[in-house]
């Protein structure tokens, strides 16, 4: 048989070219040393929760240690004082708390002369207020009211003259009477009384019958001094006049003064 019916070889690979480029390894991580690993390892520090109770409750416990050692330790300092020393601590101590006593009563003294001081002030302005109302009253600066009577002069023939109402007001205060207005005109410790052309003045302003006169004081005492025997109710009916008395639980005395200022009169209190 020819040479053509034998099967053939395949052909041995060549081997490579020792000059082509072949897979090159990759670059490697420097080799860390061991405190550089150390330092990986402990930063960031990784906390958990179970850790941080862990470490409160050593500070804690560490905390309660070091007072119960204080304590002791305090402890055993006066056990093992002498005795002089025990007993100048315990001086130390009762002065101190005999200071702290007599600070207490000062401060307690002085509590109790601020509290007096104060209702002694308080009642001095009361008593200024009440003062300064009753010279208002008696000045006529203030409005007036209480118990009273109210006096109406009636003169249809015009006989009745200024001196026969001074007598009224001078039988009235004389009994007690406090305020008075005559026609809407205050009177006070100044008022005087005038004949007018059909009528009567009182301080220097006309007035007509019929005269009222607002009066506050005892009812009981004011209309009895009005009619005593010869007094202001009889002469004022020998004038052909006629005078009405009532009395009264609340009388209104409203007329007011104005403040005048003494011209050479001062206070001569310091």
């Amino acid at each position: 048989m020819s040479d053509e019916n034998t099967p053939q070889e395949p052909p041995a690979p060549r081997p490579a070219d020792a000059g082509a480029p072949g897979p090159q390894p990759g670059p490697t991580a420097p080799a860390m040393t061991g405190r550089q690993r150390l330092a990986a390892g402990l930063w960031p520090p990784r906390v958990t929760r179970a850790q941080l109770i862990v470490a409160l409750l050593l500070f804690v416990l560490g905390l309660g240690l070091a007072i119960q050692v204080r304590s002791n330790s305090d402890s055993s300092a006066l056990r093992g004082a002498r005795q002089e020393d025990l007993v100048r601590i315990l001086d130390e101590l009762d002065g101190r708390t005999e200071r702290l006593e007599d600070e207490k009563q000062r401060l307690e003294d002085q509590r109790k002369e601020l509290e007096n001081s104060s209702d002694q002030a308080e009642e001095a302005r009361k008593q200024t207020v009440e003062k300064e109302r009753q010279l208002g009253i008696l000045a006529g600066t203030v409005a007036a009211e209480g118990p009273g009577i109210t006096l109406t002069v009636s003169d249809p023939k015009h006989l009745v003259e200024s001196d026969m109402l001074l007598d009224a007001i001078q039988e009235l205060r004389a009994a007690g009477a406090e305020a008075i207005q005559v026609n809407g005109v205050r009177v006070v410790a100044g008022t005087y009384f005038s004949d007018e052309d059909g009528g009567v003045g009182v301080d220097g302003k006309k007035i007509t019958q019929p005269y009222e006169f607002k009066v506050i004081g005892r009812p009981q005492d004011l209309e009895p001094a009005l009619n005593i025997p010869g007094g202001v109710i009889q002469t004022l009916e020998k004038e052909q006049a006629t005078a009405e008395v009532v009395r009264s639980t609340k009388i209104v005395v409203d007329a007011l003064r104005a403040a005048k200022q003494p011209d050479y009169a001062r206070s001569s209190s310091s």
